[in-house]
């Protein structure tokens, strides 16, 4: 289970929260609307939540009739997913009109938007006391019907910045995620997604293009790399190829100087990048802040990259632009954890099972023909 703290803020509220079985939400359902009887609005929700979250087909996903919530506006149902092991039961909302599922917390604001957002900030991430929170005013967003406030949360190790959103009629705050259900999930991976000039194992003419945003110092990313290079790449050959991305995460001390030094060594010498990167999954346990420089350029000897070139590189950030591009990416696709990734535009969140894998290449493979 993921412990809630402001920096795995992104983490909390993305599919490994859904997986776990730790989505949290206030507002008990009052009497059922018209809309509570509609079977294809909770196949709708669903459909959609397997889609943006890339769950797996063994993983069922139901959801409960919506009712109308304590809150004004809003629609809640209780969804709940059973891989087989385990069933979770999580409430959840969706606006009226359908258009939009939120995956968090609900608050009623008494009398002070913002002081309170930074109090149900604090009490439910458990941020220390000695992290100051500041909240900016609340200004129109890019969702209709909500406003936008950016909170900074400030401590010695730096600053980190996140959007929190509350109804325009200044009634509700949200805590979570907001979800379009009006997007085409798959178009819009596929037109966010930049493939050209990437670093990238497998042939241009594959068939099926698998897009990997990962973060460098997670565990989980590593296992997700040693099976794509010794496993799923061998098994199908010229038929698929992998473009990685860059996708550091705020709570890793380490990940984006290495994430730098990756995309360095992509510009310096393209075809030692999977090897480079390689090298930095299989030494996460040994590395920290204090040696991960030191580190990063060892390995350059080891696949036959410019050390002198790639300590330029790594303390001139000459290849941030990339990494931030591949943030900047994940950010527009609303990705929360790592890894994610894109199989011919379809997602496909962490890596539990190598058959969830060959799977999805598999129905590609079948879609491309």
């Amino acid at each position: 289970m993921i412990r809630k703290s402001w920096v795995s803020y992104r983490v909390w509220c993305g599919v490994l929260v859904l997986a776990a079985g730790v989505l949290i939400a206030r507002g008990m359902a009052k009497a059922k609307t018209n809309a509570s009887d509609d079977a294809a609005l909770d196949e709708k929700v669903t459909s959609f939540i397997h889609a943006k979250y890339g769950l797996p087909d063994t993983v069922k996903v139901t959801a409960s009739p919506f009712q109308a919530a304590n809150f004004q506006g809003f629609l809640t149902s209780t969804l709940t997913t059973d891989d087989g092991k385990q069933q979770r039961n999580n409430p959840i909302f969706l606006t009226s009109d359908h258009h939009y599922l939120i995956l968090g917390m609900l608050f009623a604001v008494a009398k002070d938007p913002k002081g309170e957002l930074i109090q149900h900030i604090r009490e439910e991430f458990k941020v220390p006391a000695e992290t100051t929170l500041t909240a900016g005013p609340f200004h129109p967003s890019n969702i209709p019907n909500f406003l936008v406030s950016t909170v900074v949360a400030d401590n010695p190790k730096g600053k980190q910045t996140e959007d929190f959103y509350m109804t325009s009629d200044d009634r509700v705050l949200v805590l979570g995620r907001i979800l379009d259900m009006g997007v085409d999930l798959r178009r819009k991976a596929l037109r966010t997604m930049v493939t050209t000039n990437q670093p990238t194992q497998g042939p241009a003419h594959a068939q099926v293009t698998i897009v990997e945003y990962a973060d460098l110092e997670c565990p989980m990313c590593a296992k997700l790399h040693e099976f794509l290079e010794k496993d799923l790449l061998p098994k199908y050959g010229d038929k698929v190829r992998v473009i990685f991305k860059e996708f550091p995460l705020p709570m890793h001390e380490w990940s984006q100087p290495a994430a730098i030094a990756n995309e360095c060594v992509y510009q310096i010498k393209p075809g030692a990048f999977a090897a480079y990167r390689s090298l930095v999954f299989q030494n996460q346990s040994t590395t920290n802040v204090a040696n991960v420089r030191d580190n990063l350029l060892s390995y350059a000897d080891q696949v036959g990259v410019d050390r002198v070139k790639l300590a330029g590189c790594l303390d001139s950030k000459a290849s941030l632009p990339r990494v931030e591009e591949g943030a900047r990416e994940a950010k527009e696709l609303d990705l929360g954890s790592t890894p994610t990734s894109f199989i011919n535009g379809r997602m496909l969140v962490g890596f539990i099972t190598p058959e969830a894998y060959y799977e999805a290449v598999d129905a590609a493979l079948k879609e491309a023909k």
